[in-house]
């Protein structure tokens, strides 16, 4: 019977294999963008968001003030409250201290993996909470550091297929949770409204929007799906 902090660690490791590459981009981003070195590492200690600090680094380097950019980076994790939601049933029988110290950790990536986990029946271990998600972070500050100091010796990283590497783990993320119809229909839907949106000129509300849209969408269609067939035909 593998130990909690072992079976965290082990549901990391997919994550790792994306964090890695990822971070290593945003380093080197973060060094083209003229963001000091060792502020690019405090940032993934700190704040620890996959796409926020790609915004930070991009509008850093456009010369951006300080409060669009502290309003950029609100915008794209309010998808942050809707993953807490999804979570708060199954983490309410933790302290609440303890539900807090994992909501720093919370991404989206650690949030596709916990909720798999537990949609699969598995129990809740707050030693395998924390193992999953400090070995993620673990493996997201690593990367950047890399990409920081071997900035200089990297030009691009597209050749490298790196700018791909975090679409690649959401998809793979994504993929295992849609165990039904009902889920891959959401999915989908989600997906298109969030292509939609963006090509509507609506920056970075689309995500938000799209997965608030499709969730709501879903939500009909699973009561539709329930109702019984007297109350359907009525």
């Amino acid at each position: 019977m593998p130990s909690p902090i072992s079976a965290g660690v082990r549901r990391a490791l997919p994550i790792v294999l994306g964090y890695v590459p990822v971070g290593f981009a945003f380093g080197v981003l973060a060094v083209k963008s003229q963001i000091p070195p060792s502020l690019a590492v405090i940032m993934s200690v700190l704040l620890f968001a996959g796409s926020g600090q790609f915004v930070i680094a991009g509008l850093w380097g456009a010369g951006v003030g300080a409060a669009s950019v502290v309003v950029a980076v609100f915008v794209v994790n309010l998808r942050h409250l809707l993953m807490s939601a999804a979570l708060a049933e199954y983490l309410a029988p933790l302290a609440r201290w303890q539900r807090f110290l994992f909501g720093c950790e919370l991404t989206d990536e650690t949030f596709g993996v916990h909720i798999g986990a537990f949609q699969k029946g598995w129990q809740l271990a707050a030693g395998t909470l924390y193992a999953c998600n400090l070995t993620a972070h673990s493996a997201w500050v690593g990367g950047t550091a890399l990409g920081v100091f071997c900035g200089e010796l990297v030009t691009d990283v597209r050749p490298l297929g790196l700018d791909y590497a975090l679409t690649a783990m959401f998809l793979a993320l994504l993929v295992p949770q849609c165990v039904s119809r009902l889920h891959v229909v959401v999915a989908l839907l989600a997906g298109v409204l969030s292509l939609g949106f963006k090509i509507a000129g609506m920056g970075q509300w689309n995500v938000v929007m799209a997965t608030v849209l499709a969730a709501c969408a879903g939500t009909c269609l699973l009561r539709r799906e329930c109702r019984p067939s007297g109350e359907a035909r009525a």
